[in-house]
């Protein structure tokens, strides 16, 4: 069964594929509601420190509804004749793009070939140390721009 974009807006796909929202955002709710306060106020100052975050990533993720669509519909439209494994390397590093090459495999009928793609996920330790590196950037600029 094949879903085009307009069938990945429904609830359970939305619910689903901001599931890492829905925890943070249960998480922020959690710790917001205990009472701090009666024990000391510096608690305060930590609890919000928690809830803050929290929330702010949930509204994130929740945010980028959007662009997952797109990147649904561009998933599917590669993939549609045949399976190219390139075109999941990029979605395979996060978890909420495990969850959508998760999705898009399932409207293919392709939900076998996960094992074989979830080895293109690079290991967290490579993962931080190509994020740490020194990146140089250069400005040029084209003779026909130059006042």
């Amino acid at each position: 069964m094949r879903n085009n974009e307009s069938g990945i807006a429904t609830l359970p796909r939305f619910i689903y594929l901001n599931g890492y929202a829905w925890l943070l955002l249960c998480v922020g709710a959690g710790v917001a509601v205990a009472p701090c306060y009666e024990v000391s106020y510096w608690l305060v100052a930590l609890q919000a420190a928690v809830v803050l975050p929290c929330l702010r990533g949930a509204y994130s993720i929740l945010r980028g509804w959007g662009d997952k669509k797109r990147k649904y519909r561009v998933l599917m439209e590669r993939n549609t004749p045949e399976l190219r494994p390139d075109t999941f390397t990029e979605f395979m590093q996060a978890p909420c793009g495990k969850l959508l090459v998760r999705l898009v495999l399932k409207d293919l009928g392709r939900e076998d070939a996960y094992d074989s793609l979830a080895l293109l996920e690079e290991p967290w330790s490579a993962r931080l140390r190509q994020s740490c590196q020194r990146q140089k950037t250069t400005i040029r600029m084209n003779e026909d721009f130059k006042l």
